[in-house]
């Protein structure tokens, strides 16, 4: 018993001494941008092991050397509520879980149909929606892997919260915009910006912040047709919701 005690008390501990750490890397962002994220980390190490070389492009950029129609058009695609939430969407959190368990139904619904009229044929993958926040996606990308478990979800939620308590929005978006991917090794707005439209982050239009903003989801399969029917539409929708969008 003792020795079970023993190792459980080192468990917590253990768990305590990680999250003092991720505060204190989290506050000193407060002064000093990051050098590098978990997710760009990960990304390194898969282009030099798949391409034997790592093809980077980024660059920091203070806040007011981004253009406000790219913080509007971000904002009103990734996270509407934004400026107002601690954190954490809860009512984006229960839409997505609902969507997500009416896909799963239709998934296996249509798996056991295939299961008797094409059995050879691969089961049908569920379209999982997400319902996170900058900042959660900010501290995913920061210190998490992308793997799914309730452990690395529980995790990314303190993360979430620390970053709202120790740093204001204005600089959560500022990370947020210097470190998000914009496709294959291209992270970042002023990557994003000279790489898509050959300007500076401080110059993107409304139109331009707009089609970076519908990117954002899933850079990599947008960038390989940047001027597609979707982006053409998504972009239309997101530059006309931009002017009502309240900045930190």
């Amino acid at each position: 018993m003792r020795q079970a005690l023993r190792l459980v008390l080192m468990l917590v501990v253990s768990i305590l001494c990680l999250q003092i750490f991720f505060a204190a890397r989290i506050a000193l962002m407060g002064t000093l941008p990051p050098q590098s994220t978990s997710f760009q980390r990960s990304e390194a190490m898969r282009l030099l092991r798949e391409k034997g070389e790592i093809l980077w492009a980024q660059h920091w950029v203070d806040d007011d050397q981004i253009s406000v129609h790219l913080k509007r058009a971000v904002i009103a695609s990734e996270d509407a509520s934004f400026s107002e939430h601690n954190g954490v969407d809860w009512d984006a959190l229960e839409k997505a879980w609902e969507r997500n368990q009416k896909e799963q139904a239709r998934v296996e619904k249509r798996t056991a149909r295939l299961a008797q009229v094409a059995p050879t044929k691969p089961p049908p993958v569920a379209k999982v929606v997400g319902g996170s926040t900058i900042t959660q996606q900010l501290a995913k990308n920061l210190f998490l892997s992308s793997e799914r478990t309730l452990v690395r979800k529980a995790q990314e939620f303190a993360l979430t919260f620390m970053l709202e308590a120790l740093l204001d929005k204005r600089r959560i978006l500022e990370i947020y915009l210097n470190n998000v991917e914009w496709g294959e090794g291209i992270f970042g707005a002023q990557a994003a910006a000279r790489h898509y439209f050959k300007v500076d982050a401080s110059r993107l239009s409304p139109n331009q912040a707009a089609r970076l903003a519908v990117m954002l989801p899933a850079p990599k399969r947008f960038e390989k047709l940047p001027r597609s029917a979707y982006v053409n539409g998504r972009a239309g929708t997101i530059e006309a919701r931009m002017g009502a969008v309240e900045l930190p």
